[in-house]
């Protein structure tokens, strides 16, 4: 196994390395040990570390991957004419809450086997949350890296694993360049859910075997990502890549935060880096400063694939959470919910296809932001006497008539 670039191809050994030596291009992992399972022998690769550790004692796992698709009728009868399928991977279920699980197991994994004494991330919040999970798991020390404006949910689990927590005013890439100058001053392995560790995006190759096996060996028509960066992207191409008819691949940023978007709408090659992002989905709100060739990666991804990029208001979001929560039962965050906002956009505007197979990757569980469930609207009732039960019954009967309404 051996890392090479993805812009000129060069080669570099197996090491703690973030960047191309002869043209700082992205890395990829490339190799015997970086190939996916077969179809059907999920099982013997449950965590996604084994794709890249080569001594298994340095695999840290949680249980991470193998999660539910669920087929989601309720959303498909939101969609007047459609006659496919939507599925829902839902991601919530990893050990922390995201599907960065994936990602982390992998690159702290290779990080323990190459001798790191310790790890650090930028984040904006669900990378940082599994970091600190996974390196309390593996007793290494920890530096995770966020935006002072982070979630509260987020901070606090990332604080409640014990990591070394430091708020970092500004954007996200602020943090991403903090993280990247620690890395080498303490000589910890950056573990910076980008594109920087090559080790964790590999992992999310299996995200594709999954999905397929749960769909009875059936490759979807569609597979819609919430993307910061780009990573899940590239996981979802690369485990679909020996497909007859690989799926088109939709690219889901908040319109608060759409450097991709804007150049895939533009018709250019390359991501213009974003100002100060304006979005409660603070999971995709990276403006890419800094490492534009990370989004501008994404965006041939996407085209290649025959693909969208498209861009989702607030209000959309906080609609997608409430379909989902209340008509699914999935409890999702903003960004975990973005795929079902920009189902119903693409939809609406005649961009996807009547027969699809759609599969919507649910990123992050609800509780990572319970900020914006709160603001919404919530049918609680106060109980003047609980031992009025007619008074009460009459209550929950004229609830349960709204709550059908509601329903449709």
């Amino acid at each position: 196994m051996l890392l090479r670039c993805v812009l000129c191809a060069a080669g570099h050994p197996s090491t703690l390395r973030y960047a191309c030596g002869r043209c700082g291009g992205l890395l990829e992992v490339v190799g015997e040990s970086g190939l996916a399972p077969p179809p059907g022998a999920l099982g013997m690769w449950r965590n996604a570390a084994r794709l890249s550790v080569a001594d298994q004692a340095a695999i840290v796992s949680m249980g991470e991957g193998d999660t539910p698709l669920l087929r989601a009728r309720k959303v498909e009868a939101q969609l007047p004419g459609f006659q496919g399928e939507i599925w829902l991977k839902d991601e919530t279920r990893n050990p922390s809450g995201s599907f960065k699980d994936r990602l982390v197991s992998a690159a702290i994994s290779k990080a323990i086997e190459l001798g790191a004494r310790g790890v650090v991330c930028a984040s904006s919040g669900n990378a940082g949350a599994s970091v600190a999970a996974y390196a309390a798991r593996a007793g290494m020390p920890a530096l995770i890296v966020v935006p002072a404006a982070t979630p509260d949910g987020k901070v606090t689990q990332i604080a409640a694993h014990g990591a070394v927590l430091l708020k970092v005013p500004g954007h996200y890439s602020r943090s991403y360049d903090l993280a990247m100058a620690l890395a080498e001053q303490e000589g910890f392995a950056n573990l910076t859910t980008t594109f920087l560790n090559p080790y964790g995006v590999d992992a999310l190759k299996l995200v594709g075997a999954e999905i397929t096996a749960q769909l009875g060996g059936r490759t979807p028509s569609h597979v819609l990502v919430p993307t910061g960066s780009g990573p899940l992207v590239k996981g979802v191409a690369q485990g679909f890549a020996q497909a007859e008819n690989p799926p088109k691949l939709i690219a889901v940023q908040a319109e608060g935060c759409a450097p991709i978007v804007q150049a895939f709408e533009a018709g250019a090659e390359a991501v213009t880096a974003w100002g100060m992002p304006q979005t409660i989905a603070s999971g995709i709100s990276d403006p890419l400063i800094g490492y534009e060739g990370d989004g501008s990666y994404t965006l041939k991804l996407v085209r290649d694939s025959g693909g969208l990029a498209v861009a989702v208001s607030d209000d959309q979001l906080r609609d997608a959470m409430q379909t989902l929560a209340q008509q699914e039962g999935l409890y999702a965050e903003p960004t975990g919910a973005s795929p079902i906002a920009a189902l119903k956009k693409i939809w609406a505007e005649g961009r996807l296809d009547a027969q699809a197979i759609a599969v919507c990757m649910i990123t992050g569980h609800g509780f990572k932001d319970v900020r914006v469930y709160q603001a919404m609207p919530a049918r609680s009732h106060l109980v003047d006497d609980p031992d009025d039960l007619a008074a009460v019954a009459r209550l929950c009967s004229s609830a349960l008539a709204e709550q059908g309404r509601a329903r449709g």
